[in-house]
């Protein structure tokens, strides 16, 4: 009994040292690694040399666009809708049909107009010889006559109630959602608003300019002298490409929105634009030489305002305050803060600090790859000496 518990006891002693001997070695093993992983090399990061140029100055503004004509198609004689004859949307021409209006009332009542005309024509006829035989007065025919007048006069309307049955669009266009449907009673009062025709060539384009916008202006206003186009931009960032022409100048400013309300034309033959689109209007207002084109995604918006960062002397990070204008495409007009040759970092900015080092490369090369590692074994290959020649 004794000599197991003595065995126990070794054992539990042997097990002890051992996990001791392991946490000791484990130990010396992770004091002999490193603090950290080896050093990084500079970032790549790709630099754009800029060099001063002239553009053109411009001024740009959000707008929308609207038909050149919005006209209203309305009902002229009140009765049942029994159809409609085009498909909402589609593109209509002048005088097309557009909707049926129950003609049965109005059918009827250019039958007694007609009878009624047909009637007093010939009463008149019949007094005519009577007057030229001085058998009756010429108060008798004179009655006659006006009523022959007015029964023609009445024909001729219910004949136009009739024709206007049928809706016909006043003008050329694309048409909006209709109104009314199939059943409705339409009236010829204010509730005759059927649909509407919206014309959109050319199409117009409505915006404002406010006080920030008029100051870039020479003389603080829009004028024909300072203005020498107007571009639009779809919502894609694309230049539409036909310029287009101011065509409304608001003469006073908006009291409430302290504003300037203007309106630009442009061609819309192949009806690309449609009503009610968001756009943006560029004025173009000469020209600015002198200035730096950059990259919208190389300037950052800090609190101090906007700067871009460059590869500046040794290829390190150095952060520089600009002056931006306006847009100009895909890139920032800088107006100050550049000189030429100044390397502008176009990539990579989020993970830039100011001093650190970076590897800059040209727009659409590669990187450079770090020079291959010599080989060991080389030059004791070429110091072997050559082997003799045999005879």
């Amino acid at each position: 009994m004794i000599s197991g518990n003595l065995l126990r006891r070794t054992t539990l002693s042997t097990l002890i040292g051992a996990t001791v001997l392991g946490t000791a070695l484990l130990t010396g093993c992770s004091d002999n690694k490193p603090a950290g992983g080896p050093p990084m090399g500079p970032m790549p990061v790709t630099v754009l040399e800029v060099q001063p140029q002239k553009v053109p100055s411009s001024v740009e503004v959000m707008a929308q666009t609207e038909g050149a004509r919005e006209t209203e198609v309305r009902a002229r004689v009140a009765g049942i809708l029994v159809k409609r004859l085009y498909q909402e949307g589609e593109t209509v021409k002048a005088g097309q049909p557009l909707f049926q209006i129950d003609r049965s009332s109005y059918e009827i009542a250019l039958a007694e107009a007609k009878a009624k005309a047909e009637q007093t024509s010939r009463e008149m006829n019949r007094l005519k010889s009577l007057i030229e035989a001085k058998a009756i007065s010429q108060k008798e025919y004179d009655d006659s006559a006006s009523n022959n007048a007015i029964a023609q006069a009445a024909l001729r309307q219910a004949e136009l109630n009739l024709s206007w049955t049928i809706v016909t669009a006043p003008v050329s266009g694309t048409t909006g959602r209709a109104a009314k449907s199939e059943g409705n009673l339409i009236t010829a009062g204010a509730d005759s608003l059927l649909t509407s025709i919206y014309q959109s060539n050319p199409i117009w384009v409505r915006f404002s300019l406010g006080d920030s916008d008029l100051a870039k202006l020479a003389g603080g206003r829009v004028t024909n002298k300072n203005i020498s186009g107007v571009e639009l931009i779809l919502a894609d960032g694309t230049v539409y490409p036909k310029t287009g022409k101011l065509n409304f100048l608001a003469s006073n400013i908006d009291t409430t929105l302290g504003t300037q309300a203007l309106r630009a034309e442009f061609d819309n033959h192949d009806n690309q634009l449609l009503p009610g689109q968001f756009v943006r209007i560029r004025l173009l207002t000469g020209e600015r030489d002198g200035v730096f084109l950059v990259p919208q995604s190389a300037v950052v918006q800090t609190e101090q305002g906007p700067l871009v960062m460059l590869a500046g002397e040794g290829d390190k990070v150095t952060p520089r305050p600009i002056q931006a204008g306006e847009w100009r495409g895909k890139d920032w007009v800088i107006l100050g803060g550049l000189k030429a040759g100044d390397k502008v970092i176009i990539d990579n900015l989020i993970k830039l600090r100011p001093g650190a080092p970076v590897a800059p490369h040209g727009p659409g090369e590669k990187p450079g790859a770090p020079a291959p590692a010599k080989d060991a074994a080389a030059p004791a290959k070429e110091a072997a000496p050559a082997p003799a020649k045999q005879g």
